[in-house]
Protein backbone atom coordinates (compact mmCIF):
# COMPACT_ATOMS: atom_id res chain seq x y z
CA UNK A 1 0.00 0.00 0.00
CA UNK A 2 2.84 2.17 0.73
CA UNK A 3 4.66 1.47 -2.44
CA UNK A 4 1.16 2.36 -4.28
CA UNK A 5 0.74 5.51 -2.56
CA UNK A 6 4.30 6.53 -3.21
CA UNK A 7 4.18 5.51 -7.31
CA UNK A 8 1.10 8.29 -7.17
CA UNK A 9 -1.81 6.05 -7.20
CA UNK A 10 -5.18 6.69 -4.92
CA UNK A 11 -6.35 4.98 -2.16
CA UNK A 12 -10.03 3.53 -2.68
CA UNK A 13 -12.60 5.66 -0.72
CA UNK A 14 -13.23 4.62 2.79
CA UNK A 15 -16.96 3.11 3.32
CA UNK A 16 -19.29 5.33 4.94
CA UNK A 17 -20.47 4.72 8.45
CA UNK A 18 -24.23 3.59 8.82
CA UNK A 19 -26.48 6.21 10.04
CA UNK A 20 -29.33 5.13 12.68
CA UNK A 21 -32.56 5.69 11.54
CA UNK A 22 -34.07 9.10 13.31
CA UNK A 23 -36.69 6.23 15.10
CA UNK A 24 -34.81 3.55 15.74
CA UNK A 25 -33.54 0.30 14.41
CA UNK A 26 -35.47 -1.80 11.84
CA UNK A 27 -36.47 -4.12 14.13
CA UNK A 28 -37.60 -1.67 16.73
CA UNK A 29 -39.66 0.04 14.47
CA UNK A 30 -41.55 -2.76 13.21
CA UNK A 31 -42.37 -4.41 16.79
CA UNK A 32 -43.70 -0.76 17.33
CA UNK A 33 -45.78 -0.89 14.41
CA UNK A 34 -46.96 -4.56 15.20
CA UNK A 35 -47.45 -4.08 19.15
CA UNK A 36 -51.12 -2.58 19.03
CA UNK A 37 -52.07 -5.59 16.21
CA UNK A 38 -50.13 -8.18 19.19
CA UNK A 39 -52.16 -6.47 21.83
CA UNK A 40 -55.84 -7.00 19.95
CA UNK A 41 -54.77 -10.63 19.06
CA UNK A 42 -53.73 -11.22 22.43
CA UNK A 43 -57.15 -10.16 23.93
CA UNK A 44 -59.19 -10.79 21.12
CA UNK A 45 -58.00 -14.71 20.44
CA UNK A 46 -55.57 -15.92 22.29
CA UNK A 47 -56.88 -14.76 25.69
CA UNK A 48 -60.35 -16.46 24.77
CA UNK A 49 -58.82 -19.52 23.12
CA UNK A 50 -56.56 -20.19 26.65
CA UNK A 51 -59.34 -19.42 28.90
CA UNK A 52 -61.78 -21.88 27.05
CA UNK A 53 -59.45 -24.45 26.95
CA UNK A 54 -59.17 -24.27 30.31
CA UNK A 55 -62.89 -23.93 31.05
CA UNK A 56 -63.86 -26.52 29.30
CA UNK A 57 -62.48 -28.46 32.12
CA UNK A 58 -64.42 -27.05 34.77
CA UNK A 59 -67.84 -28.19 36.36
CA UNK A 60 -70.67 -26.01 35.23
CA UNK A 61 -70.22 -23.58 38.66
CA UNK A 62 -66.34 -23.16 37.20
CA UNK A 63 -65.02 -24.55 40.86
CA UNK A 64 -64.46 -28.12 40.54
CA UNK A 65 -62.26 -29.88 38.49
CA UNK A 66 -64.65 -31.88 35.44
CA UNK A 67 -61.99 -33.44 33.66
CA UNK A 68 -63.09 -34.54 30.27
CA UNK A 69 -66.67 -35.16 31.23
CA UNK A 70 -67.12 -32.02 29.16
CA UNK A 71 -65.99 -34.04 26.10
CA UNK A 72 -67.29 -37.02 26.64
CA UNK A 73 -70.89 -35.01 26.52
CA UNK A 74 -70.01 -33.84 22.67
CA UNK A 75 -70.73 -37.59 21.76
CA UNK A 76 -73.33 -38.82 24.66
CA UNK A 77 -75.40 -35.56 24.44
CA UNK A 78 -78.14 -36.19 21.53
CA UNK A 79 -78.31 -32.49 21.04
CA UNK A 80 -74.93 -32.08 19.93
CA UNK A 81 -74.45 -35.58 17.98
CA UNK A 82 -77.34 -33.97 16.10
CA UNK A 83 -75.52 -30.65 15.57
CA UNK A 84 -72.30 -32.59 14.38
CA UNK A 85 -73.89 -34.36 12.02
CA UNK A 86 -75.64 -31.54 10.69
CA UNK A 87 -72.20 -29.56 10.25
CA UNK A 88 -70.30 -32.93 8.30
CA UNK A 89 -73.67 -31.92 5.99
CA UNK A 90 -72.94 -28.19 5.68
CA UNK A 91 -69.17 -29.24 5.25
CA UNK A 92 -69.81 -31.67 2.21
CA UNK A 93 -72.20 -30.16 0.56
CA UNK A 94 -72.87 -26.61 0.72
CA UNK A 95 -69.51 -25.75 -0.13
CA UNK A 96 -69.61 -28.03 -3.26
CA UNK A 97 -72.73 -26.66 -4.50
CA UNK A 98 -71.65 -23.35 -3.89
CA UNK A 99 -67.95 -23.87 -5.74
CA UNK A 100 -69.88 -25.58 -8.40
CA UNK A 101 -72.21 -23.00 -9.40
CA UNK A 102 -69.64 -20.37 -9.16
CA UNK A 103 -67.61 -22.48 -11.42
CA UNK A 104 -70.62 -22.23 -13.97
CA UNK A 105 -71.59 -19.18 -13.65
CA UNK A 106 -67.50 -17.73 -14.30
CA UNK A 107 -67.62 -19.66 -17.39
CA UNK A 108 -71.60 -19.62 -19.09
CA UNK A 109 -71.25 -15.72 -18.33
CA UNK A 110 -67.40 -15.28 -19.98
CA UNK A 111 -69.48 -15.34 -23.46
CA UNK A 112 -72.20 -13.53 -23.49
CA UNK A 113 -72.69 -9.59 -23.71
CA UNK A 114 -74.44 -9.01 -20.41
CA UNK A 115 -72.12 -11.57 -18.53
CA UNK A 116 -71.68 -8.09 -15.85
CA UNK A 117 -74.92 -7.72 -15.40
CA UNK A 118 -75.36 -11.37 -14.24
CA UNK A 119 -72.51 -11.66 -12.13
CA UNK A 120 -73.28 -8.31 -10.24
CA UNK A 121 -76.97 -10.03 -9.93
CA UNK A 122 -75.20 -12.53 -8.54
CA UNK A 123 -72.97 -11.14 -6.70
CA UNK A 124 -75.60 -8.89 -4.61
CA UNK A 125 -76.61 -11.33 -1.74
CA UNK A 126 -72.83 -10.92 -0.67
CA UNK A 127 -74.28 -7.45 0.18
CA UNK A 128 -76.73 -8.40 2.53
CA UNK A 129 -76.11 -9.37 6.33
CA UNK A 130 -76.75 -12.93 7.60
CA UNK A 131 -79.52 -11.75 9.46
CA UNK A 132 -81.30 -10.02 6.58
CA UNK A 133 -81.22 -12.80 4.40
CA UNK A 134 -82.42 -15.34 7.39
CA UNK A 135 -85.32 -13.02 7.63
CA UNK A 136 -85.96 -13.32 3.63
CA UNK A 137 -85.69 -16.98 3.51
CA UNK A 138 -88.24 -17.32 6.58
CA UNK A 139 -90.45 -15.57 4.31
CA UNK A 140 -89.57 -17.72 1.56
CA UNK A 141 -89.87 -21.00 3.51
CA UNK A 142 -93.48 -19.79 4.61
CA UNK A 143 -96.21 -22.65 4.83
CA UNK A 144 -98.95 -20.85 3.17
CA UNK A 145 -98.73 -20.69 -0.90
CA UNK A 146 -99.97 -16.82 -0.53
CA UNK A 147 -97.14 -16.03 1.36
CA UNK A 148 -93.64 -18.13 1.10
CA UNK A 149 -92.53 -17.59 -2.63
CA UNK A 150 -90.94 -21.45 -2.72
CA UNK A 151 -94.31 -23.12 -2.00
CA UNK A 152 -96.15 -20.11 -4.27
CA UNK A 153 -93.89 -21.60 -7.10
CA UNK A 154 -94.38 -25.42 -6.31
CA UNK A 155 -98.00 -25.06 -5.69
CA UNK A 156 -98.60 -23.49 -9.24
CA UNK A 157 -96.43 -26.02 -10.33
CA UNK A 158 -98.24 -29.44 -8.92
CA UNK A 159 -101.43 -28.13 -9.70
CA UNK A 160 -100.73 -27.31 -13.60
CA UNK A 161 -100.46 -31.19 -13.65
CA UNK A 162 -102.95 -32.41 -10.86
CA UNK A 163 -105.71 -29.75 -10.58
CA UNK A 164 -107.08 -29.00 -6.70
CA UNK A 165 -110.87 -30.00 -6.03
CA UNK A 166 -112.54 -26.18 -6.04
CA UNK A 167 -115.15 -28.02 -2.94
CA UNK A 168 -112.69 -29.20 -0.52
CA UNK A 169 -115.57 -28.09 2.60
CA UNK A 170 -118.79 -28.81 0.47
CA UNK A 171 -120.81 -31.61 2.82
CA UNK A 172 -124.58 -32.94 2.69
CA UNK A 173 -126.78 -30.20 5.00
CA UNK A 174 -129.70 -30.88 7.03
CA UNK A 175 -132.35 -33.44 5.32
CA UNK A 176 -129.76 -34.34 2.71
CA UNK A 177 -130.61 -37.43 0.38
CA UNK A 178 -126.52 -37.75 0.44
CA UNK A 179 -124.36 -39.81 3.43
CA UNK A 180 -120.84 -40.42 3.80
CA UNK A 181 -119.88 -43.10 1.56
CA UNK A 182 -117.06 -45.72 2.49
CA UNK A 183 -113.83 -44.39 1.92
CA UNK A 184 -114.98 -41.22 1.56
CA UNK A 185 -117.33 -38.95 -0.62
CA UNK A 186 -120.49 -38.87 -0.29
CA UNK A 187 -123.60 -41.52 -1.71
CA UNK A 188 -127.31 -41.43 -2.06
CA UNK A 189 -129.17 -43.20 0.33
CA UNK A 190 -131.52 -44.52 -1.94
CA UNK A 191 -130.67 -46.21 -5.24
CA UNK A 192 -132.36 -44.21 -8.65
CA UNK A 193 -134.41 -44.73 -11.22
CA UNK A 194 -134.23 -43.54 -14.85
CA UNK A 195 -137.42 -40.66 -15.49
CA UNK A 196 -137.03 -39.29 -11.81
CA UNK A 197 -134.56 -36.70 -11.17
CA UNK A 198 -132.62 -36.50 -9.19
CA UNK A 199 -131.14 -33.79 -6.02
CA UNK A 200 -127.75 -33.80 -4.84
CA UNK A 201 -127.85 -30.79 -2.52
CA UNK A 202 -124.34 -29.59 -0.71
CA UNK A 203 -123.57 -26.76 1.26
CA UNK A 204 -120.20 -25.53 2.71
CA UNK A 205 -119.07 -23.38 -0.04
CA UNK A 206 -118.25 -19.74 0.43
CA UNK A 207 -120.18 -18.09 -2.52
CA UNK A 208 -116.76 -16.25 -3.00
CA UNK A 209 -115.25 -19.37 -3.11
CA UNK A 210 -116.79 -21.21 -6.16
CA UNK A 211 -115.61 -21.36 -9.26
CA UNK A 212 -115.67 -18.75 -11.70
CA UNK A 213 -117.26 -20.91 -13.90
CA UNK A 214 -120.12 -21.91 -11.71
CA UNK A 215 -123.81 -20.78 -13.49
CA UNK A 216 -127.15 -20.31 -11.86
CA UNK A 217 -128.22 -23.81 -10.71
CA UNK A 218 -130.94 -25.50 -12.66
CA UNK A 219 -133.63 -27.94 -11.32
CA UNK A 220 -133.06 -30.97 -14.22
CA UNK A 221 -136.02 -32.70 -16.39
CA UNK A 222 -136.98 -35.81 -16.57
CA UNK A 223 -135.58 -37.33 -19.94
CA UNK A 224 -136.80 -41.05 -20.69
CA UNK A 225 -134.10 -44.24 -20.27
CA UNK A 226 -131.81 -41.77 -18.58
CA UNK A 227 -131.08 -40.45 -15.38
CA UNK A 228 -131.06 -36.86 -14.60
CA UNK A 229 -130.08 -34.53 -11.49
CA UNK A 230 -128.34 -31.56 -10.23
CA UNK A 231 -126.10 -31.22 -7.52
CA UNK A 232 -125.58 -27.34 -6.23
CA UNK A 233 -124.69 -25.16 -3.38
CA UNK A 234 -128.03 -25.09 -1.25
CA UNK A 235 -128.09 -22.03 0.40
CA UNK A 236 -129.27 -18.60 -0.12
CA UNK A 237 -128.06 -15.90 1.86
CA UNK A 238 -130.85 -14.13 3.98
CA UNK A 239 -132.27 -15.45 6.58
CA UNK A 240 -135.46 -17.24 5.67
CA UNK A 241 -134.72 -16.91 1.95
CA UNK A 242 -134.84 -20.09 -0.43
CA UNK A 243 -135.98 -23.58 -0.13
CA UNK A 244 -134.19 -26.35 1.47
CA UNK A 245 -133.18 -29.19 -0.63
CA UNK A 246 -134.62 -27.06 -3.72
CA UNK A 247 -133.03 -25.18 -6.62
CA UNK A 248 -133.59 -21.58 -6.24
CA UNK A 249 -132.87 -18.64 -8.40
CA UNK A 250 -129.90 -17.25 -6.73
CA UNK A 251 -128.37 -20.28 -5.69
CA UNK A 252 -125.06 -21.59 -7.96
CA UNK A 253 -124.44 -25.40 -9.46
CA UNK A 254 -121.32 -27.31 -8.61
CA UNK A 255 -119.99 -27.16 -12.38
CA UNK A 256 -117.37 -29.86 -12.91
CA UNK A 257 -118.67 -32.46 -9.88
CA UNK A 258 -118.17 -35.75 -10.98
CA UNK A 259 -120.95 -38.10 -10.29
CA UNK A 260 -120.74 -42.22 -10.41
CA UNK A 261 -123.23 -44.75 -10.44
CA UNK A 262 -122.30 -47.55 -8.14
CA UNK A 263 -123.75 -50.46 -8.22
CA UNK A 264 -122.93 -53.37 -5.99
CA UNK A 265 -119.66 -52.03 -4.94
CA UNK A 266 -118.75 -51.32 -8.72
CA UNK A 267 -119.07 -48.28 -10.66
CA UNK A 268 -121.34 -48.69 -14.07
CA UNK A 269 -121.42 -44.93 -15.05
CA UNK A 270 -119.93 -41.65 -14.62
CA UNK A 271 -120.04 -37.94 -15.60
CA UNK A 272 -119.44 -34.26 -14.92
CA UNK A 273 -121.84 -32.01 -13.57
CA UNK A 274 -122.40 -28.96 -16.04
CA UNK A 275 -121.89 -25.08 -15.41
CA UNK A 276 -125.74 -25.16 -14.21
CA UNK A 277 -125.28 -28.14 -11.78
CA UNK A 278 -127.27 -30.61 -14.24
CA UNK A 279 -126.19 -33.81 -15.13
CA UNK A 280 -126.79 -37.32 -17.09
CA UNK A 281 -126.03 -41.14 -16.48
CA UNK A 282 -127.17 -43.82 -18.97
CA UNK A 283 -129.71 -46.39 -18.63
CA UNK A 284 -126.53 -48.54 -17.48
CA UNK A 285 -127.65 -46.38 -13.92
CA UNK A 286 -130.79 -47.68 -13.56
CA UNK A 287 -130.99 -48.73 -9.91
CA UNK A 288 -127.79 -47.64 -8.26
CA UNK A 289 -126.88 -45.49 -5.85
CA UNK A 290 -125.01 -41.95 -6.94
CA UNK A 291 -122.04 -41.42 -5.79
CA UNK A 292 -120.08 -38.23 -5.15
CA UNK A 293 -116.57 -39.57 -4.82
CA UNK A 294 -114.06 -38.36 -2.48
CA UNK A 295 -111.65 -36.67 -5.10
CA UNK A 296 -114.29 -33.62 -5.40
CA UNK A 297 -113.69 -32.38 -1.46
CA UNK A 298 -109.80 -33.32 -1.78
CA UNK A 299 -108.00 -30.62 -0.10
CA UNK A 300 -105.79 -28.40 -2.31
CA UNK A 301 -102.00 -28.77 -2.56
CA UNK A 302 -100.50 -26.40 -0.09
CA UNK A 303 -96.92 -27.17 -0.43
CA UNK A 304 -93.91 -28.73 0.94
CA UNK A 305 -93.07 -27.64 4.86
CA UNK A 306 -89.70 -26.34 4.12
CA UNK A 307 -88.71 -25.64 7.38
CA UNK A 308 -90.53 -29.23 8.94
CA UNK A 309 -87.77 -31.76 10.35
CA UNK A 310 -87.28 -33.56 7.16
CA UNK A 311 -86.27 -30.48 4.82
CA UNK A 312 -85.35 -27.66 7.39
CA UNK A 313 -81.34 -28.30 6.75
CA UNK A 314 -81.41 -28.53 3.60
CA UNK A 315 -83.56 -25.35 2.57
CA UNK A 316 -81.00 -23.49 4.49
CA UNK A 317 -78.05 -24.59 2.91
CA UNK A 318 -80.04 -23.55 0.21
CA UNK A 319 -80.06 -20.06 1.37
CA UNK A 320 -76.42 -20.03 2.36
CA UNK A 321 -75.44 -20.91 -1.25
CA UNK A 322 -77.84 -18.25 -2.64
CA UNK A 323 -75.24 -15.77 -0.93
CA UNK A 324 -72.13 -17.37 -1.15
CA UNK A 325 -72.58 -18.57 -4.66
CA UNK A 326 -71.27 -15.01 -5.96
CA UNK A 327 -68.76 -14.51 -3.83
CA UNK A 328 -67.17 -18.12 -5.18
CA UNK A 329 -67.87 -16.93 -8.78
CA UNK A 330 -66.16 -13.79 -8.72
CA UNK A 331 -62.85 -15.62 -7.35
CA UNK A 332 -63.37 -18.06 -10.11
CA UNK A 333 -64.08 -15.54 -12.73
CA UNK A 334 -60.27 -13.78 -11.76
CA UNK A 335 -58.41 -17.15 -12.17
CA UNK A 336 -60.68 -17.72 -15.52
CA UNK A 337 -59.20 -14.36 -16.46
CA UNK A 338 -55.61 -15.12 -16.19
CA UNK A 339 -55.77 -18.82 -17.94
CA UNK A 340 -53.64 -18.37 -21.16
CA UNK A 341 -56.01 -18.20 -24.00
CA UNK A 342 -53.33 -19.90 -26.65
CA UNK A 343 -53.89 -23.60 -24.35
CA UNK A 344 -58.29 -23.39 -24.98
CA UNK A 345 -57.52 -22.82 -28.96
CA UNK A 346 -54.79 -25.25 -28.75
CA UNK A 347 -57.15 -28.06 -27.35
CA UNK A 348 -59.92 -26.93 -29.79
CA UNK A 349 -57.79 -27.15 -32.61
CA UNK A 350 -56.56 -30.54 -31.75
CA UNK A 351 -60.58 -31.31 -32.21
CA UNK A 352 -61.26 -31.43 -28.51
CA UNK A 353 -65.14 -30.20 -28.03
CA UNK A 354 -66.64 -27.55 -25.41
CA UNK A 355 -67.22 -30.18 -22.55
CA UNK A 356 -63.90 -31.62 -23.14
CA UNK A 357 -61.52 -28.10 -22.71
CA UNK A 358 -63.44 -27.46 -19.78
CA UNK A 359 -63.13 -30.64 -18.22
CA UNK A 360 -59.33 -31.25 -19.30
CA UNK A 361 -58.34 -27.76 -19.59
CA UNK A 362 -59.92 -25.04 -17.89
CA UNK A 363 -60.92 -27.22 -14.76
CA UNK A 364 -57.35 -28.47 -13.51
CA UNK A 365 -55.72 -24.86 -14.25
CA UNK A 366 -58.39 -23.29 -12.33
CA UNK A 367 -57.53 -26.04 -9.50
CA UNK A 368 -55.94 -23.53 -7.38
CA UNK A 369 -58.25 -20.84 -7.17
CA UNK A 370 -60.84 -23.57 -6.53
CA UNK A 371 -59.17 -24.74 -3.73
CA UNK A 372 -58.87 -21.33 -1.96
CA UNK A 373 -62.50 -21.07 -2.72
CA UNK A 374 -64.09 -24.47 -1.41
CA UNK A 375 -61.40 -24.28 1.86
CA UNK A 376 -62.58 -20.75 2.56
CA UNK A 377 -66.53 -22.02 2.50
CA UNK A 378 -65.44 -24.83 4.29
CA UNK A 379 -64.06 -22.95 7.37
CA UNK A 380 -67.05 -20.45 6.92
CA UNK A 381 -69.79 -22.87 7.41
CA UNK A 382 -68.42 -24.66 9.92
CA UNK A 383 -68.76 -21.37 12.03
CA UNK A 384 -72.50 -20.92 10.48
CA UNK A 385 -74.71 -20.03 13.12
CA UNK A 386 -77.07 -16.76 11.88
CA UNK A 387 -79.05 -18.22 9.18
CA UNK A 388 -79.64 -21.43 11.77
CA UNK A 389 -81.10 -19.28 14.50
CA UNK A 390 -83.12 -17.09 12.33
CA UNK A 391 -84.60 -19.90 9.96
CA UNK A 392 -85.45 -22.35 11.82
CA UNK A 393 -88.86 -22.16 14.02
CA UNK A 394 -88.58 -23.01 17.27
CA UNK A 395 -90.30 -26.47 16.68
CA UNK A 396 -87.52 -27.76 14.24
CA UNK A 397 -84.64 -25.79 15.03
CA UNK A 398 -83.45 -28.66 16.84
CA UNK A 399 -83.13 -30.61 13.90
CA UNK A 400 -81.36 -28.20 11.85
CA UNK A 401 -78.99 -27.28 15.15
CA UNK A 402 -75.52 -27.09 13.98
CA UNK A 403 -72.39 -26.72 16.89
CA UNK A 404 -71.81 -23.24 16.87
CA UNK A 405 -75.74 -22.65 17.63
CA UNK A 406 -75.30 -25.39 20.17
CA UNK A 407 -72.58 -23.70 22.13
CA UNK A 408 -74.83 -20.62 22.27
CA UNK A 409 -77.77 -22.79 23.60
CA UNK A 410 -75.73 -24.48 26.14
CA UNK A 411 -73.75 -21.35 27.06
CA UNK A 412 -76.85 -19.35 27.35
CA UNK A 413 -79.98 -20.53 27.25
CA UNK A 414 -79.05 -24.23 29.10
CA UNK A 415 -76.41 -22.54 31.40
CA UNK A 416 -73.25 -24.80 31.02
CA UNK A 417 -70.70 -23.00 29.93
CA UNK A 418 -67.94 -25.49 30.60
CA UNK A 419 -69.82 -27.75 27.96
CA UNK A 420 -69.75 -25.01 25.23
CA UNK A 421 -66.32 -24.13 26.18
CA UNK A 422 -65.97 -27.83 25.11
CA UNK A 423 -67.85 -27.08 21.85
CA UNK A 424 -65.77 -24.43 21.27
CA UNK A 425 -62.38 -26.28 21.55
CA UNK A 426 -63.51 -29.00 19.50
CA UNK A 427 -64.79 -26.52 16.75
CA UNK A 428 -61.21 -24.51 16.61
CA UNK A 429 -59.87 -28.75 16.23
CA UNK A 430 -61.87 -28.95 13.33
CA UNK A 431 -60.88 -26.12 12.06
CA UNK A 432 -56.90 -26.07 11.97
CA UNK A 433 -56.22 -29.07 9.75
CA UNK A 434 -58.57 -27.20 7.09
CA UNK A 435 -56.26 -24.35 8.07
CA UNK A 436 -53.25 -26.43 7.67
CA UNK A 437 -53.85 -27.74 4.24
CA UNK A 438 -54.89 -23.81 2.86
CA UNK A 439 -51.28 -22.74 4.91
CA UNK A 440 -49.46 -25.86 3.03
CA UNK A 441 -50.80 -24.97 -0.68
CA UNK A 442 -50.19 -21.18 0.07
CA UNK A 443 -46.41 -22.20 0.80
CA UNK A 444 -46.35 -24.58 -2.40
CA UNK A 445 -47.43 -21.74 -4.33
CA UNK A 446 -45.02 -19.34 -3.18
CA UNK A 447 -42.23 -22.03 -4.00
CA UNK A 448 -43.25 -22.21 -7.06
Amino acid sequence: MASAEAAGGTAPPAAPKSRKSVTGTRRTVAALFLLPALVLLGALVVYPIGYSLIRSFYDQSGDGFAGFDNYEALFTDDGIRTALKNNVIWVVFAPTVATALGLIFAVLTERVRWGTAFKLVVFMPMAISMLAAGIIFRLVYDQDPDKGFANAVWVGVHDTFAQASAFPKAHPGRESPLEAAPGGGFITKATVSAGTPVTLPLVGVAPDQMPDDAGKAVQAKAEPGKITGTTWQDFTRGKGVGTLGGVDAAELGYAGMKIEAVKDGKVVASTNAADDGTFTLPAAAEGAQLKLPADNFKEPYNGLDWLGPSLVTPSIIGSYIWMWAGFAMVLIAAGLAGIPRDLLEAARVDGANEWQVFRRVTVPLLAPVLAVVTVTLMINVLKIFDLVFIIAPGSSQDDANVLALELYRKGFSEDQPGIASAISVFLLLLVIPVMWFNIRRLRREVRR
